[in-house]
Formats: structure tokens, C-alpha cells, sequence
């Protein structure tokens, strides 16, 4: 019967949709087609090298990690300070977006991991980048980069915590549950097993290894333009110049080539492909060499369990994001002045629209500052700017959907409640030292 209730849901709210959307409308047009841009961006731009290899990563946590080990280290009984430690610093370490930890921490949680630690990986992952924050400081200031570093921090630790504390007689029994289960049977030393999901990680990392920050940028016009990259979107490069008060958005066509400052980091830009396969060539030879057959396809089972579980949650609400919010830049159905006219000041409504607006959009990797700087120079003040950048690169629509589809409502709507809670608080606190 619930069944039968779904499709007719479904069929009835593609009806509705059909039947009420006004599609002459121009701005519905626009934001229709701004949400299948976003969503090819967001194709060409994560899914191979972004989501793929996460995938295998839960994959292969889900089959060749025990249960007891996870919850040695990150299960609620562990010491706080290990397993807090380890589900925020493993997420800071991989530095990805609020959507390509999602395998990952549906990994975790299934097999055994906390509440508590396994959100301080989820919050920790696409907050706590380093990139990111390094940029936030040499573009908006010392204090807001600061601030943002040990926001994030917190607010990985003390969310995580809350979220044990509330939920924690069902955790009590998912973690009787997953203690009662029968020890694995296999008996592969413990490092055969981490070291192929060691190189896993060292792919996914070099293979999105961030463009360098300092960058000199030769226009067709034979112009020279030196600059710390702030961002960039599908037809623009942004960027701030010495004594510039805002960004400089340079579009595409207009750039002969672009040359990083040299440095170890630019080198490892420059090899990254080259790095990413050697480990994935190592990985390969060492899953020959170790796992069966059957290993192999069990693993390849899990993973595709897992792209099942999250890319239709992913791709709709990436669409949906689209459609709402549009891609920076572009106009989609809620304008950007809206949102730009309510974060004036320091009020707790401000910081409050700003932390849940952050926590609605979809920010790749570092494209939160063009947008923030955007806002900025529209009026927006320093505290919901904060906000804005606390709540919005570790939630976005698409990432609400897939965490409801493993943790159930109840525990999605109260970690992005506490995230935007925190979030609005650190904001007002921050618009009061730095006014």
C-alpha cells in the first residue's frame, strides 16, 4: 500500500508540476535551464574524479575493514578524544565538497562508526579545507580566514558531540547491534587492508589537487595581470589583484595562458594526474597480488551499492539548487538580490539568512568566496559573511537529501538545525569584535 501511495505521489506531483509551472515565463525558463547547467558543471566537474573514487572508498570500507575496527576508533564507546580527533582531522585531511563525502560517510556510519564522530567527518570534509581557508585569509582578511579555521574546528567537535548526546539511545543499540555481530573471518594482516585504501584516499587527493592561489594571467590584449585566484566558474576566472577592494572576474576567452607562481604546491599541481595514477597503478597490482576474486567483486558490489544509495538524491537536488539558486553569476528563480537585501548589518535575522541560505546552496570547492565577495559588495556585513562561510561549503541541498536517505529526517533536519544555529551565533559573535 505505501508503495502504491509513493507512485501516486509521484505521478501526481510530476502532474502538478506539468500543469502549474508557468514555463513562458522567462526567469522560470532561465532558472529551468540554469539547473541542467549546474547539473552538467557539476558532471563534468565531480563525478569522475570527485565521486568515482569515493565510491570505491566506501566500497572498500564497507568489505575489507571489519566492524570491530571501526568501532574501536570511531564507534560511540571509543575515547572522545580518538575518535573525535580522527573523524574530524581524516575529514580536514581530504578536503573535498559537501557531496563527495557523502560515500564516505555513509561508509563510516554504516560499518559501525558513531554518530557523533562519523558528523564530525561529514562537517570536517568540505569545511575544514585548507586551500580554502588560506585563500578566505589573503582575500577577506586575516581575521576572517581565522575565523573561519577555528569556527570550522568547533564546530566539527561540538555539532558531532551534540548530535551523540541527543540521539544517543538509538546509538546505544546500533552499537550493541554491530558489537554482537559474529569477527570477521578473514585473517588478512591489518595493513594489507589499509594500504590499498591509503592509496584510494592519495588518488582522490591528487587527482583534485587544487589550481595554485598566485597566479599571472596573459590576456590576448597582452596584458599582464598578477593575482590571487578566488575562484572560478565555467566561463570566468576571478581573481583579486594587489589593492583591488573586490574580485576582477576575467572571462576565458579573453586569457592567451595562465602561469602559477612557482612553488612544491604548483609542482604537484603540474604532476597530479601523474601522481594519481602511479598510486592507482600500485593499487591495482596490490589488489591482484592480495584480494580473491570474490574480494574484488564483493567490493565492486559495495560500491555500486553505494552510487544506487546517493547519485539520485545527488542529481536531484543538484538540479533543484539549479533551479532555485543558479550557478554564480546567473540568474535562477530566486534572485541574488533578495538575498543580498537581507544580509545587510550584523542582526541576528541577517546571520540567520545568510546561514540558511549558505546551507541551501551548492558551493564547489572555492567557489564560495567570488559569491560571498559578491554579496559583500552588495551590502552584506561581516558577521553573515562569516555565517555564510561556516554553513555553506559543508551543507547544500543535494547533501541534505542524500544524509536524509542514511540517517532518516529526524537526525538530517537536527544536524542542519545545528549547523545553522552555530553557524548564526558565530556570525553575530564576529560582526560585534570585528564592527
Amino acid at each position: 500500500m505505501k508503495r502504491e501511495l509513493r507512485i501516486f505521489a509521484i505521478i501526481a506531483g510530476v502532474f502538478l508540476f506539468a500543469y502549474l509551472v508557468p514555463f513562458s515565463n522567462p526567469t522560470v525558463r532561465s532558472a529551468i535551464l540554469e539547473a541542467f547547467f549546474m547539473l552538467q558543471e557539476y558532471a563534468r566537474q565531480h563525478v569522475l574524479l570527485c565521486l568515482v573514487p569515493a565510491f570505491f572508498i566506501a566500497g572498500a570500507i564497507a568489505v575489507f575493514i571489519s566492524q570491530a575496527s571501526v568501532i574501536k576508533y570511531l564507534g560511540g564507546k571509543a575515547k572522545k578524544v580518538v575518535s573525535y580527533s580522527v573523524g574530524a582531522l581524516s575529514g580536514a585531511i581530504l578536503a573535498v565538497c559537501s557531496c563527495t563525502i557523502l560515500p564516505l560517510f555513509a561508509g563510516i556510519y554504516k560499518r559501525g562508526a558513531g554518530l557523533g564522530p562519523a558528523i564530525s567527518f561529514l562537517y570536517s570534509g568540505p569545511a575544514i579545507n585548507i586551500l580554502a581557508i588560506i585563500l578566505t585569509g589573503r582575500i577577506l582578511g586575516i581575521e576572517f580566514g581565522l575565523a573561519r579555521a577555528v569556527g570550522a574546528i568547533v564546530f566539527a567537535v561540538v555539532i558531532g558531540l551534540v548530535m551523540q548526546v541527543l540521539f544517543r539511545k538509538e546509538e546505544a543499540e546500533k552499537q550493541q547491534t554491530a558489537m554482537a555481530a559474529p569477527p570477521p573471518e578473514d585473517g588478512k594482516p591489518l595493513w594489507k587492508t589499509a594500504l590499498p585504501i591509503a592509496l584510494m584516499v592519495l588518488v582522490l587527493v591528487f587527482a583534485n589537487w587544487g589550481k595554485p592561489g598566485s597566479l599571472s594571467i596573459e590576456t590576448t590584449a597582452g596584458e599582464t595581470i598578477v593575482a590571487t585566484r578566488a575562484g572560478e566558474t565555467a566561463d570566468e576566472v576571478l581573481v583579486k589583484t594587489p589593492g583591488a577592494d573586490g574580485m576582477t572576474r576575467i572571462d576565458k576567452t579573453d586569457i592567451a595562458s595562465i602561469a602559477y607562481a612557482p612553488s612544491p604546491y604548483t609542482t604537484i599541481y603540474h604532476g597530479r594526474f601523474i601522481i594519481a595514477g602511479a598510486f592507482l597503478l600500485i593499487l591495482v597490482i596490490l589488489m591482484l597480488l592480495w584480494y580473491s576474486k570474490v574480494e574484488t567483486k564483493a567490493w565492486g558490489g559495495s560500491t555500486w551499492f553505494y552510487a544506487k544509495l546517493i547519485l539520485p538524491y545527488l542529481f536531484g537536488g543538484v538540479l533543484i539548487a539549479g533551479f532555485l539558486l543558479g550557478r554564480p553569476g546567473h540568474l535562477a528563480l530566486i534572485p541574488p538580490g533578495w538575498i543580498s537585501g537581507a544580509v545587510g548589518g550584523n542582526s541576528w535575522a541577517s546571520n540567520f539568512v545568510a546561514s540558511f541560505a549558505g546551507a541551501l546552496m551548492y558551493f564547489a570547492t572555492l567557489t564560495e568566496l567570488p559569491i560571498l565577495q559578491g554579496l559583500m559588495g552588495s551590502g552584506m556585513g561581516d558577521g553573515p559573511a562569516l555565517a555564510l562561510l561556516l554553513a555553506g561549503p559543508a551543507l547544500s541541498l543535494p547533501n541534505m537529501l542524500v544524509i536524509r536517505k542514511i540517517l532518516g529526517t529526524k537526525k538530517t533536519l537536527t544536524y542542519v538545525l545545528l549547523v545553522v544555529i552555530a553557524a548564526t551565533l558565530t556570525g553575530k559573535l564576529f560582526g560585534v569584535i570585528v564592527g
